[in-house]
């Protein structure tokens, strides 16, 4: 087994921890837990390999994908008290295996020929589909449209991989820097809080709207 396989396959552990976590908080019941962990720890990677015509994709003709994104289904339904006590170091775990699929996807997706824009945010989305549809299924706003630095630190990731490649610089050094930049952002941005501007609606026109409401 490669290392990239090792370290993929830990990636999809903790991404379906994030996922089968989010289920026992919604009181979901292990079907339903089992769904999140692996929709969380695959999705991403299947809709780019999809995406690029990479099929079957890896998470679907690889039955570790399956057996890891299950035993990280079964081990929070069962011991969720003990997954919840490490909340910190999943946070740090789910920030490597973010940069890890960000500069992953967007290696694959330049071998098969796509451009370098399409290259980079098919990386951004191999780090961050997961979670979006994990959200999407509990009902709620995306994370990573709400949060801390996350899809800005995959798609920073994936762009110095696509860079390297345009300048001809090493596979492998350009891979190491992307992840490391995409780690790194992510988590000053989680201890310092950093994130994007978010939307302020005007108050006259929430005022407004406000009154015609209670009009109708």
């Amino acid at each position: 087994m490669s290392l990239l396989l090792v370290l993929d396959l830990a990636g999809t552990f903790v991404f379906a921890l994030s996922g089968a976590s989010a289920g026992v908080t919604r009181r979901l019941d292990l079907f339903g837990i089992l769904v999140l962990s692996f929709v969380a720890g695959n999705f991403g990677g299947i809709t780019r390999d999809l995406l690029i015509g990479s099929v079957p994709p890896a998470a679907i003709s690889d039955w570790r994908y399956l057996a890891v994104s299950l035993l990280a289904g079964v081990i929070t339904f069962y011991w969720y008290s003990a997954v919840d006590r490490l909340r910190s170091p999943v946070l740090v775990f789910d920030a490597a295996g973010l940069a890890l699929f960000a500069v992953s996807g967007a290696q694959k997706a330049l071998e098969f020929g796509l451009d370098p824009v399409m290259a980079a945010l098919l990386g951004m989305l191999t780090g961050i589909g997961g979670g979006m549809m994990r959200d999407i299924l509990l009902a709620d706003i995306p994370t990573v449209l709400r949060s801390e630095l996350y899809a800005v630190a995959a798609l920073a990731g994936a762009t110095t991989v696509v860079i390297g490649n345009l300048l001809h610089f090493p596979p492998t050094a350009t891979t190491i820097a992307g992840a490391v930049l995409c780690f790194a952002l992510r988590l000053i941005a989680i201890q310092r809080g950093w994130h994007l501007p978010v939307a302020s609606p005007d108050r006259r026109s929430s005022k407004k709207r406000a009154d015609d409401d209670r009009m109708t």
